[in-house]
């Protein structure tokens, strides 16, 4: 089933190919992992660890676009992302998560209002919203 497209610029397409839920590679050759059930003895990532990497690089970049929408300097922002996977009712499984950011150099109330505006425009935030419970906290 295909969802109504919204309509704008195409500014990058991901291709990604998995196979049997063992392995992930991406068309550029530049992802290649072996993939691995949460909590099982296989060497491997799980969906949620790559979640969590691809999320958090997603917002650090709205961080920054933020910053510059508001000439704001910023030096290295680094973010703790943590995706945790829940089970309910023994077969309803949901996800929340957690960023704990830290943007050093800058007054903690700008900071604050950086991750603010960057909620707003990292489309994977958007796309988790309503969906996924999130908490951020700017050291």
């Amino acid at each position: 089933m295909e969802a109504k497209a919204k309509t704008g610029k195409v500014t990058n397409t991901a291709k990604t190919h998995t196979i049997a839920g063992r392995v992930c590679r991406s068309s550029d050759g530049h992802l290649d992992v072996k993939l691995a059930i949460p909590g099982s003895a296989c060497i491997g990532t799980n969906p949620e660890q790559l979640f969590a990497a691809g999320w958090s690089a997603s917002f650090e970049r709205a961080i920054a676009l933020a910053a510059r929408k508001s000439n704001v300097a910023l030096g290295e922002v680094t973010i703790d992302a943590e995706v945790r996977l829940h089970l309910a009712d023994g077969d309803h499984y949901f996800l929340s998560a957690r960023f704990i950011i830290s943007i050093p150099g800058i007054d903690h109330m700008v900071a604050q209002n950086l991750v603010r505006e960057a909620e707003h425009l990292c489309p994977c935030s958007k796309a988790m919203r309503g969906n996924v419970d999130v908490t951020f906290n700017v050291l």
